[in-house]
């Protein structure tokens, strides 16, 4: 596919002179002029299969005529009115249908935030709050966010530390579970949990266990490399926090609202959270986080210890509500399922023929595809995925790679078969470019990634 990227690059020309380099990741020249279900397209006319999701965050796709037309019925009636110092219809309804849809059959409340960011920032101070106790542990490769708490929790990237410390005090940091890559050279045959194992080290020796407030745990470590924790970890682990009242915290942000093929990733674990932190895809692009949590915790605090002007804003809240509707009226959760199983076949067919696949993993439409340069050492081959995202938005779609090489694919919930297999096909075609010598190194300037 020839495409043509001249007002594009006039536009990003531009964007220099205005936007700084902290604010964005490099991987390709992309504009957006408009978008609709899975397509993008660019300024110049060059249309894209979306298999980003604007990082995760629209799971009901790009403009749903049900999200516009809600959006602009609201609009006609008011955009906000802080809540702060007001009461909203939507907000109230959003609540009403968070406390159903999270996990847990017990009396919860919901407060609002503007990103994921704000929601890991809540949840600090009401793990806090409510234990009585100060630390929380995260976890290393998470990604948080990037206000000042979700900062001290992430542990991803060394561009999120220089410069900017000192961090948030008594924010503790453990191995997340990765099996493919096992820091024990275990394997799922001899696996006795010892990552777990060093956990409890860790709480016997320097990290008193009755001075921690929360663990807080992505489902599926999203910018790690979309890794998926074994069942019998999660359940060891949710254990421990029980009997040492530790807060089990489920950061939801990448991985909920339907990704999985279930409302939120946790459950594919039978784990019911104390606290969910809801984020990204939660108003299908209007900015919009949630922490939903039992109400004890939420009434922990008393005002004005987490408020903000806009959260909770009607045409975000509005926004929310038509894409929870959506993700139940398409039945987006099973077709996430169904999708997710096309996709991972797909995937595993490719690397029963390319070398470079050595893992393919995830749940429903969040899947990494671990590139290697070595299946003996699982050494990870970051610049064949460079260049495969590279190719592949030549050839029309939009996919970025994480961690030391993997591909991340998380599509919109509503692409169809059709668009996902010509997505996978180009895919395929762009990974047998790179193993034929074909993708230049200078695509290694511009595709450049975390």
């Amino acid at each position: 596919m020839d495409l043509k990227h001249r007002k594009s690059k006039e536009l990003i020309e531009r964007d220099g002179k205005v936007y700084p380099k902290l604010g964005r990741i490099a991987y390709f020249p992309i504009s957006v002029k408009r978008s609709y279900g899975a397509i993008i397209e660019d300024l110049d006319g060059n249309k894209y299969i979306d298999m980003l999701s604007s990082a995760s965050s629209l799971n009901t796709g790009h403009c749903h005529p049900r999200i516009v037309e809600a959006m602009k019925k609201q609009l006609d009636n008011y955009i906000s009115y802080t809540p702060v110092y007001s009461y909203s219809e939507p907000l109230i309804e959003l609540g009403e249908e968070l406390c159903g849809i999270t996990p847990g059959d017990f009396e919860k409340k919901v407060i609002y935030g503007l990103t994921g960011s704000d929601a890991n920032d809540g949840m600090i101070k009401l793990a806090r709050a409510y234990t009585g106790r100060k630390k929380i542990i995260s976890f290393i490769g998470a990604y948080h966010g990037s206000t000042y708490g979700a900062l001290s929790l992430t542990a991803l990237s060394l561009n999120m530390r220089r410069k900017i410390g000192p961090f948030l005090p008594e924010i503790e940091h453990i191995r997340y579970p990765n099996c493919y890559r096992c820091a024990f050279k275990c394997d799922k045959s001899t696996c006795s949990l010892e990552c777990l194992e060093d956990f409890k080290t860790a709480l016997s020796t320097y990290i008193p266990a009755e001075e921690v407030a929360a663990i807080v745990m992505e489902p599926i470590a999203g910018d790690a490399g979309l890794i998926v924790p074994p069942a019998k970890y999660m359940k060891a682990i949710y254990k421990l926090c029980k009997e040492n009242g530790i807060l089990f915290v489920s950061e939801e942000v990448q991985q909920g609202m339907g990704r999985t093929g279930k409302w939120f990733g946790i459950e594919h674990f039978n784990i019911i959270p104390d606290i969910v932190i809801i984020g990204k895809s939660l108003a299908s692009g209007a900015p919009l986080s949630a922490i939903a949590a039992r109400s004890e915790i939420m009434d922990a605090l008393q005002p004005p210890a987490h408020l903000f002007t806009m959260s909770g804003n009607a045409l975000s809240c509005t926004a929310a509500i038509e894409t929870i509707n959506i993700i139940r009226d398409e039945d987006l959760l099973n077709k996430a399922d169904k999708l997710g199983r096309i996709a991972r076949n797909r995937f595993e067919e490719m690397k029963n023929k390319f070398e470079i696949i050595g893992e393919i993993r995830g749940l429903g439409l969040s899947i990494g595809v671990d590139l290697v340069t070595d299946r003996i050492t699982k050494e990870g081959n970051r610049d064949a995925a460079a260049k495969i995202c590279y190719r592949c938005w030549e050839k029309g779609i939009i996919m970025i790679f994480l961690a030391d090489g993997v591909l991340r694919v998380q599509p919109p919930l509503v692409i169809s078969e059709a668009e996902l297999n010509r997505a996978l096909d180009i895919i395929e075609e762009s990974i047998k470019e790179y193993l034929d010598g074909i993708i230049p190194d200078e695509v290694l300037k511009v595709a450049i990634g975390w």
